[in-house]
């Protein structure tokens, strides 16, 4: 079995990256690669990897959802209270992965983070199905619980009692915003020499570009 996996590999051939062709700062090349992620019909680009860190260092990650990005950063939603909402209120620093395997591209973004305005929050939770504005209610995000019986009569209670009246955003749920200090753009190459194109945050506010060894 160790062998089968050892011997999966793919040869990358699609695209190049370059230094001469990249935005002068990485929101506007982000830009650039995310508006041909979503031209090319891929299955949820928007699905990135958050990595954290407690307090002591011990890191951590999970699939979540982009919601929106612009020069002010990346952001993204979800349950304060939950395991990830703990540890970046104990370490606010974060980093995002992207990966668009169809375009054999890859996005690595570490920056710092802090939640967004109650009105941004409220905008997209107003935005969002009733079932899920029901669910950030009734879930106890990272919680132990006892069964799904229990969420599910959970669910029926906060059902009840929104019945006759709007759902509103829970004080325990909202957005998180990554403004960015360092970020990487992965093209895959042949025989593994990809090319990586990394911005890195000066002091003056102004962006440094440099060409990583793959």
């Amino acid at each position: 079995m160790a062998n089968n996996i050892a011997d999966i590999r793919k040869d990358y051939k699609l695209r190049t990256l370059s230094e001469s062709e990249v935005s002068p700062e990485p929101i506007g090349q982000f830009d650039k690669w995310w508006q041909e992620a979503i031209h090319s019909d891929l299955d949820e680009p928007n699905a990135m990897t958050l990595a954290t860190a407690t307090a002591d260092g011990m890191p951590d990650a999970r699939i979540v959802l982009l919601k929106g990005f612009d020069q002010t950063g990346f952001t993204f939603f979800t349950n304060y209270d939950s395991a990830k909402g703990q540890q970046l209120l104990e370490n606010p620093r974060a980093t995002l992965v992207f990966f668009w395997r169809e375009l054999e591209r890859q996005i690595r973004i570490s920056g710092l983070i802090a939640q967004t305005t109650p009105a941004i929050s409220d905008d997209y939770f107003n935005s969002r199905p009733e079932g899920s504005r029901l669910g950030a209610w009734a879930s106890p995000q990272s919680d132990a619980i006892e069964n799904r019986e229990w969420l599910e009569a959970n669910e029926k209670k906060f059902v009840e009692e929104f019945s006759d009246k709007p759902i509103t955003r829970p004080p325990h749920w909202g957005g998180y915003v990554l403004k960015p200090v360092r970020v990487e753009f992965w093209q895959g190459r042949p025989s593994r020499l990809h090319d990586r194109i990394c911005y890195s945050l000066l002091p003056s506010g102004q962006w440094k570009i440099q060409r990583l060894a793959p």
